[in-house]
């Protein structure tokens, strides 16, 4: 069964972000050493991140859940969407892939892999 396991939301000031989104939901917002990353706790489990917004039209993306990140993206392409983005990993955490579907909605998929490098 697939379902929303991560978001990410763009900002342009990240702290500004943080402090608003955590009075606002309580969530606990705290940088990965070394990258330009937040993860975001939700209620005491990790729900999603926060980076610096990459472009203008940057919005909130969704990660949904796959078995196989490979198989899902040859769906897209398959049912008329686009990738966006090609696989990447996520060292020791696994593989996603940004596409969008046929109503020009960004999402992502996300494959679980520990071995990723």
């Amino acid at each position: 069964m697939t379902g929303i396991v991560h978001f990410e939301i763009p900002a342009d000031d990240a702290q500004r972000a943080k402090k608003f989104y955590s009075n606002l939901f309580g969530w606990n917002i705290t940088g990965i050493p070394g990258m330009d990353y937040m993860m975001i706790d939700v209620y005491g489990a990790p729900g999603g991140g926060m980076m610096k917004r990459m472009h203008p039209d940057q919005q909130i993306i969704n990660y949904i859940g796959v078995p196989s990140v490979d198989e899902y993206a040859a769906k897209v392409e398959k049912l008329g969407g686009k990738i966006l983005v090609p696989k990447k990993a996520v060292p020791g955490m696994g593989h996603f892939v940004v596409c969008m579907d046929t109503e020009n909605n960004a999402f992502g998929i996300w494959e679980m892999d520990p071995a990723a490098k």
